[in-house]
């Protein structure tokens, strides 16, 4: 026992015990282990106590287990305990708690089945792991894939990946994913999709050799071996397919719980499709062949749509619909002929009943006869020497040959189709090198196990010799590579399990000598075993209750297999007569099955019956007959075969996939460990762990262990070599010099040696921590000290204040106490004095104001009597006055009472009527002069009855004078009458009379006045009622008004978000056309590249055929252009390689040639994308256009949001233009009245020129009351739309409320009639003020608009004889100025007197337009008008050049020396530059030549003017256009896109190259728009560049066409800087520490990681802000514009962010708390790098957001419900797959950190299931930014440019 592991058994220390049902379980030691002791005290993880006793004889203490770091590594090699709980236990951990299904044991990839559908697989994480090296990245199925593509491009071998594992394990999507891998990253030399054909052979491999099995619901029942093909460049040219041993017997039974072959169920779950009635299908429980397995359905998998994947399948691999419908009619009749019923005629005999309608079914499918068939099927022919006898068989001998034939039948149908899928990846190119990808059955073992499963289990062992000899070779290798001393390590060798199999009197040989014999059968080959094996050899045995079963041990497991039926299936007998039958068959692909039978012999010498294994390309050899070859038995064809398949692989480079089944159940993510380990064990894993672990399974490089030990390392050990630092620090450490050897580049260590260092690290980091906590706890503990000792001496420094405080106030008090006591009593003295003193006063002045108030009394007594005597008289006489006047008001009440109740009634009647109430709603003016003739009505019967009344008074006093005159008379004659008596008594019984009338009279006048009291109270509270009522209604219609202002508020504010949000959508589908249309462009480029090099092969291949011919066309077109714009000068080699196409094209037309299928393929795909492409164009600019449009609309519809309420508007509107029209109406009257009166003259009014006049003014009159009409219906259109889709809610409010109000008034009409009577009266008084208000004003308004007419009048006649002394052109602009003038005026004035602001507003903008329209025309008729002139110009320009040349052909000689005197104007011209250069056609080859192909970035252009290609190339299209001259500027433009393109398609990797023409096509751009003469681009331009602008030609198109070729230099710069920055980012942001000591490097497995310590080669933060500051400062040197410039750092980031995130959710490594640390200053260096460029407003930190969310989430704390939400609130940039990712990935780097609990895990899963986002688990890479190019004028004028001497353009002349 050595000293280290005493030193790791001790207490706590964890240990693997071994379990009946979980296999291993952890404990920990509750003591120290000593030496002797004979068991072990251990406390299991449940709290259990247990004592494990120990082997006395051995003495082997348990497994000990590894530290947490190690835990869940991805390489099960990186453990430094390597034995089996440890590997199960990561294994378990990896697949349960983090979902991953994938881990590396060494060389071998162990793949997990999940049972489930993972986002792992995509084509993001394809494109991630290419490239990479495959310990970079976590284990992974595309990892081993590009292990192998790099190998066998760097290495130029042959590579094959090995995917086995049980039935169910998943070998068949394993190997699927593996092709899928090189399908996408290689892709194909030609547009045949060899890549999607080599995928569409999985559907139909899968439909006719799976089935369900009662492990697996698709299990392959065949193994096969695919060969993909590549060519020299590593493209996917082919491929090549070999099967092997397909389980016929399946096609004739399957067991409980399983199915047959998937093809069959797919036909009947289709039987309904018109195309397959004539199968005669039905239900697949309808026939034995798909029945006896009783689950013919697999849960969520639908037959019919598989069946229509596998016709699509075929139709992609070219099998016609004729022969799929032929394949369907075998498969079919190989069902119906399962249903033929075979009756027994004798003990000897058989027959079949006649018309079977299956039977016949099978005959018409397969075109045979009836009775032929028949009759085989129950008899057969035997041959001997001289004779041929035909027997009849019995029943089970007839069924068995006819389960054979079709058995037979379905092994050539499955042959057949593998030959014509090997027919459709084949490819007449030359192949360079292939990737095998084979997918076979693993090791089996069943309850029975017959002659399948020897097979399969004899290929595995075939295949597990193959893997032990490589992995020990490997191991081998490696120790002889690093030059330490080794010694031959023992594996298990299964040689001679082999030999037991096929050596000479093996089990295959002894079964072939029995299938030899004639009376062979099963049991006597079993005794030949028995007696041949038994005795000889161990790994043979005999079961003990069977003589028909034998016993192999294999390297797995011991199998028993039953002997019965081995005979026969290894023979593979079929009825030769029923094949002759068949062979006689109408049906020609059952023929041609047959036929290709007897032809095709395979190399491996393997026929048909061999399970479909197909032959290679080797041709057979024609003359050898296939006699021979039809002897061969199955097991001696599968032996070939296998042998075959072993020198492939040898002769390959093998990569190996070992798939596990977690459980038998099909449960997603769970892991049964017994099943586990049985599968490690049989797959060979487990082998490998043992082999590694016998040797040095742990590695280390010097500088990783230097990095990682360096604490246990004193500072004196530390030296300068650090090979030789490393050498002590082990030898003082570790003192058994057996346990590490030391290499030439790394350092080996024995199994658990660093776990020693590791325990040695943490116990240092321990001691270290505890120390510093020590320190820090005593440095708190005194700083609390200090603090509580200062607050000590504070408190008592302010306490002894305090009392000394308190003293002094003592004292104070006291003093002030004595002085307080002395005024107090001094006060008290006073006060008494002052109250006597006042008593006294008090009483006499009581007394003398008691004796002035009895005088006052006495005197005011006096005066009151004389007072209440004349206020009695007068009372008396008011008295009498009063009775007279209650007599006149009691009449007046009764006639009033009268009246209103005949209005009452009328009033009623009224309000009743519904005619009445529309009346009242239809408008307030019908209303009010209805009232208002009412209370007119009203009035005229209250001045009559006032009238009455004062006649009735003046008629009563005149009564009553008459009888105060009648009784004065009488009183006179009473003194005549006292003398008669009898004339007396008359008069006095006449008075009596009168009297009582009088009291009557009385009465009723008291009853009336009681009456009119009622009366008046009853009123005055039916008007505090109506008055209440009217309070309520106005609070209610206040309430109404706030609630209609509230949610108009709430509108506009729902209109505004609307807004936003519809304008984000907007401006978001804007940017997504544009990325549409950029990625179309892309692909618009990359064939047109693809298009280029196939025409320089077709040329190329045209010059081979005929040396020496070269056909030169004088008139070639520049077809290189994609925009189809013609040019007459193209460069030389250009036309020269268009000449050899079609030089090419001749000689394919003659058949020597390439096929014209591709490019006419191509063509056509161009023409496509050119529609596609200007279909996106005119898309995007509707888009841009409708965006314009719904912002206008927006903005309006925001601002008529703000203004008053719309009915007001409206109505006060209506108002307005009605008063209006009657002003205008009086204004023409008077006008018609000024003609009429005024005296006729020139100049007089009524003259014509006045009549002239004011037609003017009435014409401008009509056309504006036809402006404001077209205003006022667009506004109301405006506002009926806007209350009907917006303010419904609103409107229906107020609508209840008038119904409200309707009903009010049905049912108090009286209440309802007073009210709007008083309304109507104070309406009407006011009306009537207004009026006369109004009045008043309207006639001072027309006195001052005589006046302003009449100086109107004087002002137009002057105008228009200045008018008329203008030039015609000058008159127009004049007379239009005038206009805008006068109209703006009067509508000015219009709207002084309008006081609404919302119509003011309105009309102001209605008149703004119109102004705006106006001068818009006035400018387009300038531009015309200069447009004409410069034409003008030029044309006699032309004409005056024409008359010279006649001139000078007239001119005699003599004359000829005057002509240098006209050369005088030349010079003049060149002092007046223009900015233009002429250049002559001839030379436009030699222009784009010097200027794009020739001119280098690096050299010549340096010292340029920023953009000065594009100004020269602008200023010879100046010229072009100033002669009018369309073709020179056509073949201009397309000669510089062209160049320009090939420029970037010759140097599109020089980033200075790409970014330089970038700049000036962008320049170019911004030239062709600021000189394009529109007025958007104008305005920035001063007036000398206005009159630069083009004049002939509008150029837009060609604007298009070069911003296009911009977002494409665009697009190619993009790639360039990603190219160069891929290679940087990983290393820089991940690996590289920054910040130095804060990640540690953890122990790696074999597949050794780039190391994060900084190497001299490799990439850091540095390199990349470096190469950042390159990009930059390149861009900035060659005048790239700025907002361009920022899009373009916005994308370098995304790609930083992106490429950085991808690889931290694909590294198990880089997830933890110390990277987390890393990559936050990474970024924060990258915002720093920002700022000093002025950057950080272009978006380019926040597409770093992601990155930084995920380095914060490995920061954060991860053990609370309150973590959870934090880190769902923090991480809003990632998703849901992303975040979970990174917490299934933290790996703590030492012990001191904890792993994330598998519950917090699936609570953040809980918080986040409602986000609605993407499931992809990577960003895209590949997403490139729309591109967008804002106009940048310049203000360098084209005068001034000087073009350099250096560029060789001394041919070009400025004009």
């Amino acid at each position: 026992m050595n000293q280290e592991l005493y030193y790791m058994f001790v207490k706590l220390a964890r240990v693997w015990i071994p379990d009946a049902e979980e296999v291993w379980k952890s404990a920990a030691l509750t003591k120290n282990y000593e030496d002797g002791d004979g068991s072990l005290q251990l406390a299991l993880e449940d709290g259990t106590n247990l004592e494990h006793k120990l082997d006395p004889k051995t003495k082997n203490l348990p497994y000990l287990r590894n530290p947490d770091i190690l835990v869940g590594e991805n390489d099960l090699t990186a453990l430094s305990y390597l034995h089996e709980p440890a590997v199960l236990h990561n294994l378990k951990v990896r697949f349960i708690d983090s979902k991953l299904i994938y881990t590396y044991c060494g060389i071998v990839l162990v793949a997990i089945n999940p049972y489930e559908s993972l986002p792992i697989y995509g084509s993001d994480i394809i494109n991630a792991y290419s490239g990479q090296n495959m310990g970079d990245m976590d284990p992974h199925i595309f990892a081993v894939a590009e292990e192998a593509y790099k190998q066998m491009a760097r290495d130029e071998r042959n590579q094959s990946i090995i995917v086995s594992g049980e039935s169910g394990a998943g070998k068949t999507v394993s190997a699927k994913y593996a092709m899928r891998y090189f399908a996408t990253v290689s892709g194909t030399t030609s547009e045949a999709n060899v890549e999607q054909k080599v995928l569409a052979s999985n559907p139909i491999m899968e439909a006719i050799g799976n089935a369900k099995t009662t492990r697996n619901d698709n299990s392959s029942r065949f193994g096969k071996y695919i060969e993909i093909g590549f060519d020299p460049r590593y493209r996917i040219i082919g491929a090549n397919m070999r099967t092997y041993l397909l389980e016929k017997s399946r096609v004739v039974f399957q067991a409980d719980e399983e199915r047959n072959y998937h093809i069959f169920y797919q036909l009947c779950a289709s039987a309904h499709l018109p195309e397959l009635k004539d199968l005669r299908l039905g239900s697949a429980n309808d026939f034995l062949y798909t029945r006896q397995g009783r689950s013919p359905v697999i849960e969520g998998v639908d037959d019919t749509k598989e069946l229509s994947t596998t016709r699509h399948a075929f139709t992609l691999l070219g099998v016609n619909e004729s022969y799929q419908m032929g394949l369907f009619q075998v498969l079919a009749a190989i069902l119906h002929l399962g249903n033929v019923e075979v009756k027994d005629r004798d003990s000897d005999s058989s027959v079949i009943p006649p018309n079977n309608s299956h039977l016949t079914a099978f005959c018409e499918l397969v075109g045979v006869s009836y009775q032929d068939m028949s009759h085989w099927l129950c008899h057969r022919k035997l041959r001997t020497a001289t004779e041929t006898y035909i027997k009849t068989v019995p029943r089970l001998q007839a069924v068995n040959a006819r389960d054979a034939l079709a058995k037979h039948v379905y092994a050539k149908l499955f042959s057949w189709i593998v030959e014509h899928v090997n027919k459709a990846l084949v490819t007449n190119i030359k192949q360079r090198s292939f990737i095998g990808v084979l997918d076979i059955y693993g090791f089996e073992t069943f309850e029975i196990n017959s002659f399948e499963q020897f097979c399969i289990n004899y290929a595995n062992e075939k295949l597990q010799q193959q893997f032990n000899m490589h992995v020990f070779k490997l191991e081998q290798e490696e120790y002889m590579r690093e030059e330490i001393p080794w010694t031959l390590i023992d594996f298990y060798d299964n040689q001679p399990c082999i030999n037991l199999i096929e050596a000479k009197m093996g089990v295959l040989d002894l079964l072939d000598e029995e299938c030899k014999m004639p009376k062979g059968s099963d049991e006597s080959w079993a005794q030949k075993l028995y007696n041949t094996h038994l005795k000889t050899c161990s790994l043979f045995q005999k079961p003990r209750l069977s003589n028909r079963a034998f016993i192999i041990q294999h390297f797995a497991d011991k199998v028993e297999y039953q002997c019965e039926g081995f005979l026969e299936k290894n023979k593979d007998t079929v009825n030769e007569e029923q094949i002759n039958v068949l062979k006689a068959s109408k049906f020609p692909l059952l023929v041609e099955l047959f036929q290709d039978g007897e032809k095709a012999v395979s190399p491996t010498g393997q026929p048909q019956g061999a399970g479909g294994r197909t032959r290679l390309s080797v041709k057979p050899d024609k003359g050898r007959t296939s006699s021979r070859e039809h002897k061969k038995t199955v097991g001696c064809q599968f032996r070939n075969s296998l042998q075959m398949l072993m020198d492939t692989l040898n002769a390959t480079t093998p990569h190996y996939v070992r798939c596990i089944k977690p459980n038998d159940f099909k449960l997603a993510f769970s892991f049964d460990p017994m099943r586990a380990v049985q599968q490690l064990r049989a797959c060979g894993v487990l082998e490998t762990i043992r082999i590694s672990a016998a040797g040095f399974p742990s590695r280390w490089t010097y500088q990783e262990f230097y990095s990682r030990y360096r604490v246990l390392m004193k500072q004196k050990d530390v030296l300068q070599d650090k090979r030789l630092t490393c050498r002590n620090v082990l030898e003082f450490l570790v003192q058994d010099q057996d346990k590490y050897q030391f290499g030439k580049t790394k350092i080996f260590f024995r199994a658990g040696q660093v776990a020693y260092l590791e325990k040695l690290r943490s116990d240092k980091l321990r001691v270290a921590c505890v120390r510093i906590q020590k320190t820090i706890r005593c440095w708190l503990a005194r700083k609390k000290f200090l603090r509580q000792r200062r607050s000590a001496i504070t408190i008592q420094r302010f306490t002894r204040g305090f009392q000394a405080r308190c003293l002094a106030k003592f004292m104070r008090r006291t003093s002030a106490a004595t002085t307080i006591q002395k005024y107090q009593r001094m006060c008290v003295a006073r006060r008494r004095y002052r109250q006597k003193q006042a008593a006294a006063l008090a009483m006499q002045t009581i007394l003398r104001a008691y004796m002035a108030r009895q005088k006052y009394r006495t005197l005011l007594r006096e005066s009151k009597a004389v007072v209440i005597q004349k206020h009695a008289r007068g009372l008396l006489a008011r008295r009498r006055f009063k009775r007279c006047l209650r007599a006149i008001v009691y009449l007046q009440c009764c006639l009033r009472r009268m009246r209103a109740r005949w209005e009452l009634k009328k009033l009623k009647i009224e309000a009743r009527s519904v005619e009445h109430f529309k009346k009242l709603n239809i408008g307030m003016e019908n209303k009010i002069m209805q009232l208002q003739r009412r209370i007119d009505e009203q009035n005229n019967n209250h001045r009559a009855t006032v009238d009455k009344l004062a006649t009735l008074e003046a008629g009563h006093a005149a009564d009553s004078e008459r009888m105060r005159v009648e009784v004065t008379r009488l009183r006179g004659v009473e003194e005549d009458a006292r003398n008669n008596a009898n004339r007396a008594n008359s008069l006095q019984g006449e008075l009596e009379r009168l009297k009582k009338e009088l009291a009557t009279t009385q009465k009723e006048k008291k009853t009336i006045e009681d009456w009119a009291t009622k009366y008046r109270d009853e009123m005055e509270k039916m008007v505090s009622e109506l008055k209440s009522q009217n309070g309520l209604l106005k609070s209610e219609k206040d309430d109404l008004n706030r609630m209609i202002q509230e949610q108009r508020q709430q509108m506009t504010e729902q209109m505004a978000r609307a807004i936003a949000e519809e304008t984000q959508q907007l401006e978001t589908d804007l940017n997504e056309e544009r990325s549409r249309y950029q990625n179309l462009l892309t692909e618009h480029l990359r064939l047109e590249e693809k298009h280029d090099d196939l025409k320089e092969e077709m040329a190329l291949s045209s010059n081979t055929s005929r040396p020496g011919h070269r056909r030169t066309d004088s008139t070639h077109s520049s077809n290189e252009s994609e925009y189809t714009y013609n040019s007459e000068y193209a460069e030389v080699d250009e036309g020269s390689r268009v000449s050899e196409v079609d030089g090419g094209r001749a000689h394919m037309d003659s058949g020597r040639g390439m096929d014209t299928n591709l490019t006419l393929k191509l063509q056509k795909r161009l023409g496509e994308l050119e529609q596609d492409k200007q279909q996106l164009r005119d898309e995007l600019e509707n888009k841009e256009e409708l965006f314009q449009r719904a912002r206008a609309r927006d903005d309006v519809e925001h601002k008529k949001a703000r203004g008053a309420e719309l009915e007001y508007e409206s109505l006060k509107r209506q108002e307005l233009e009605s008063e209006n029209k009657k002003l205008k109406h009086n204004l023409a009257e008077m006008r018609q009245s000024l003609l009429g009166n005024q005296a006729t003259g020139a100049g007089a009014p009524g003259s014509p020129a006045y009549k002239v006049l004011l037609d003017q003014l009435n014409s401008s009159s009509e056309e504006l009351d036809v402006r404001k009409e077209e205003v006022l219906i667009l506004r109301s259109q405006l506002v009926s739309q806007k209350e009907a889709t917006h303010h419904k809610e609103t409107m229906t409010e107020p609508t209840h409320h008038v119904v409200d109000v309707s009903k009010l008034k049905d049912t108090d009409e009286i209440k309802q009639a007073y009210v709007g009577l008083k309304d109507t009266n104070r309406l009407l008084e006011s009306q009537l003020q207004a009026q006369r208000r109004s009045y008043d004003n309207e006639t001072e308004g027309l006195r001052s608009e005589l006046q302003n007419v009449k100086e109107e009048n004087n002002r137009q006649q002057q105008l228009l004889a200045q008018n008329l002394q203008l030039p015609p052109e000058a008159r127009i602009e004049a007379s239009l100025q005038h206009e805008i003038t006068r109209l703006t005026n009067e509508n000015l004035e219009i709207l002084t007197d309008n006081q609404d602001p919302t119509a003011s507003r309105e009309a102001r903008v209605t008149i703004l337009r119109r102004m705006v329209d106006l001068m818009e025309q006035l400018e387009k008729q300038d531009k015309t008008i200069r447009k004409l002139k410069k034409q003008l110009k030029v044309y006699s320009k032309r004409i005056g050049e024409m008359g010279v040349g006649q001139t000078e052909g007239q001119t005699s000689p003599g004359q000829m020396v005057d002509e240098p005197v006209r050369a005088v104007s030349i010079p003049r011209r060149e002092k007046d530059f223009q900015g233009m250069l002429e250049y002559k056609r001839q030379d436009e080859l030699k222009l784009v030549k010097n200027l794009i192909l020739e001119l280098k970035p690096r050299g010549v252009a340096v010292n340029l003017i920023p953009g000065l290609p594009a100004y020269i190339l602008f200023m010879c299209l100046r010229h072009a256009d100033y002669v009018n001259d369309d073709e020179k500027v056509r073949t201009l433009l397309a000669s510089t896109i062209n160049c320009i393109k090939k420029i970037l398609k010759k140097r599109g990797d020089d980033f200075e190259t790409v970014s330089f023409w970038l700049a000036n096509t962008c320049r170019f751009l911004h030239c062709l728009k600021q000189y394009s003469g529109d007025e958007v681009f104008m305005k920035h331009n001063s007036a000398r560049q206005n009159e630069h602008c083009l004049s002939n030609f509008d150029l837009a198109e060609y604007r298009q066409v070069i911003s296009d070729l911009a977002i494409q230099i665009y697009q190619q710069l993009i790639k360039c800087m990603e190219n160069i920055l891929q290679a940087m980012i990983v290393s820089g942001m991940l690996e590289h520490e920054t910040i130095q000591g804060v990640s540690g490097v953890k122990p790696t497995g074999l597949r050794k990681r780039t190391s994060s310590i900084a190497d001299e080669g490799m990439y850091t933060l540095e390199s990349i802000l470096r190469q950042l500051g390159a990009f930059h400062s390149t861009m900035c040197q060659h005048g790239t514009d700025p907002e361009l410039i920022k899009q373009v750092v916005k994308q370098q980031f995304y790609i930083i962010g992106a490429v950085t995130l991808n690889n931290l959710l694909l590294r198990k490594d880089m997830c933890s708390w110390s990277k987390g640390m890393q990559i936050r200053y990474n970024v924060s260096q990258l915002e720093e790098w920002l700022r000093d460029k002025n950057l950080m407003a272009c978006g380019a930190k926040e597409t770093l957001e992601p990155l930084i969310q995920a380095a914060q989430l490995l920061q954060v704390k991860k053990k609370t419900d309150e973590d959870a939400e934090a880190i769902c609130s923090m991480c809003h940039a990632l998703t849901t797959a992303q975040i979970v990712k990174v917490l299934n990935l933290y790996t703590p780097v030492n012990e001191f950190e904890e792993r994330v609990s598998v519950s917090f895990i699936r609570t953040i899963q809980t918080r986040l299931r409602g986000r609605c986002e993407s499931p992809q688990l990577l960003m895209d890479t590949k997403v490139i930014y729309p591109v967008t190019f804002p106009f940048n004028p310049s203000a360098l004028a084209l005068e001034t440019i000087q073009i350099p001497s250096s560029l060789n353009l001394g041919f070009l002349v400025r004009v």
